[in-house]
């Protein structure tokens, strides 16, 4: 296995370049705005399914019953992920990555607009939730192939030296999104009145997907395709079934990356998504207040995630990594104790120092990822590897819905399985290979 230190004819260092180029920005600047925008619409879904999504698709059941069915539905496009990770995974190690980011692009946001003119129950009855988990599936599916392919070009674009800094970007995108979608359901929501919110104000932030949509294909089809991918491809490294190749030698590391992953998996989602709900009718904050506490965090992990990859490159994967998970798993056994204080400050420290030890993690885990598959697989590999994490971990908000009703508000179940999670991820990774030094152009899945 080739070094950093002696790029030899061939290696990944000869085929991108060990310096940076306006091609490189160009990409990263590509893969964070089509991560924006698909996580913009993947994140509006969360976020109305905890405001108001239990009162228009399932007002004929109990609150405690609602919850938990609109948040399953928001765990739809998390079963359907794996399916999409499959096929377009396929594609991705087969055709080139660039086509395959341009169709999901395409698909996340003709789903998102369609949502946003879906008439409620009342309307439609039992079709309504029916088509709902449809065109969430429809998301899922397009965002299994997204967050893989977008790592892999940032990544394999990257000189060899900044790998982690450029895996990095689709993170910042995600984050973006967060933002973006948690700002413009703010925004709305301040504008207009609870009953109006819940009538059509919620259907706006999914409208503006038909026009963002324009604007992250444009960008997209601007950028060439994976250098690596290309030189695999004139060596005939390609493996006739991906996902085959990926269940026999790549499964040591897909493990990892599923258990690594069970951290932002879990307490991720409660600080995103279940919060939302808990805040509002449990400790009796406003919605504007979640909103908000929910946006600043998200803004301050975008310069914690560059920090996190440019750190990685220096001191490696495996540090940069444990040391998000360390706090995590702290915070997973103190944060409902401490939130259910109630206390406005209280609450959003934790979110806050929850999601910045998740960005701290994200902004070296793009990069670990991608080195740990081959070229011929690693679209697929990456791709399969976080769907299936993620589908696991997109249960938390049903979950705790489920424990919490369960209990009668008590939150001790909900925090010992949070840090049983968190746990299981930080010795997922501590046990895992440092891959820094790995030379993306060669075959390392014996």
């Amino acid at each position: 296995m080739a070094t950093l230190a002696e790029p030899t004819p061939g290696s990944d260092t000869a085929v991108v370049g060990a310096q940076l180029t306006r091609e490189n920005l160009k990409v990263g600047i590509a893969v964070m705005i089509g991560g924006l925008l698909e996580w913009y619409d993947f994140v509006a879904y969360g976020t109305a399914s905890a405001l108001v999504f239990r009162e228009v698709f399932f007002p004929n059941v109990s609150a405690t019953l609602g919850s938990v069915a609109a948040f399953g539905t928001f765990a739809v496009g998390y079963f359907f992920r794996p399916l999409g990770a499959i096929v377009m995974g396929h594609f991705g190690d087969r055709i080139g990555r660039k086509v395959v980011l341009v169709a999901t692009m395409l698909a996340m946001g003709v789903s998102s607009t369609l949502i946003g003119v879906l008439p409620g129950y009342a309307t439609l009855g039992v079709w309504a939730p029916i088509l709902l988990v449809s065109l969430r599936a429809v998301q899922g599916i397009a965002l299994g192939g997204e967050l893989g392919g977008a790592i892999l070009m940032a990544v394999e674009h990257a000189p060899a030296r900044r790998r982690g800094l450029f895996s990095s970007f689709p993170q910042l995108g995600s984050t973006g999104g967060l933002v973006a979608a948690n700002l413009v359901f703010l925004g709305v929501s301040l504008s207009m009145s609870t009953e109006d919110f819940g009538v059509f104000g919620w259907r706006v932030p999914f409208l503006i997907s038909a026009i963002l949509v324009i604007f992250g294909v444009y960008t997209r089809l601007r950028i060439g395709e994976s250098p690596i991918f290309i030189a695999a491809q004139r060596r005939g490294l390609r493996a006739a079934m991906p996902i085959v190749t990926v269940f026999t030698k790549g499964w040591s590391p897909m493990i990892r990356i599923v258990v690594a992953n069970f951290f932002p998996g879990s307490i991720g989602f409660v600080t995103i998504v279940f919060m939302l709900s808990y805040g509002t009718q449990t400790l009796h904050l406003s919605q504007a207040t979640m909103l908000s506490f929910i946006v600043i965090a998200n803004i301050l992990e975008i310069p914690t995630s560059l920090c996190a990859g440019s750190l990685s490159d220096r001191f490696g994967r495996k540090r940069t990594i444990l040391s998000g998970i360390a706090v995590g798993v702290i915070m997973s056994a103190l944060f409902f104790p401490l939130v259910n204080s109630a206390i406005p400050l209280v609450v959003f420290l934790c979110i806050l120092v929850v999601r910045l030890a998740i960005a701290t993690m994200f902004g070296a885990t793009g990069a670990w990822m991608a080195e740990l598959f081959d070229t011929d697989i690693r679209f697929t590999g990456v791709s399969v590897s976080t769907g299936l994490a993620v589908l696991i971990g997109s249960q938390t908000p049903a979950i705790a819905a489920l424990l919490v009703g369960m209990s009668s508000g008590a939150t001790i179940g909900l925090s010992i399985f949070l840090c049983t999670a968190s746990t299981m991820a930080f010795l997922a990774v501590l046990t895992m290979p440092e891959t820094r030094h790995v030379d993306l152009t060669q075959q390392i899945l014996k």
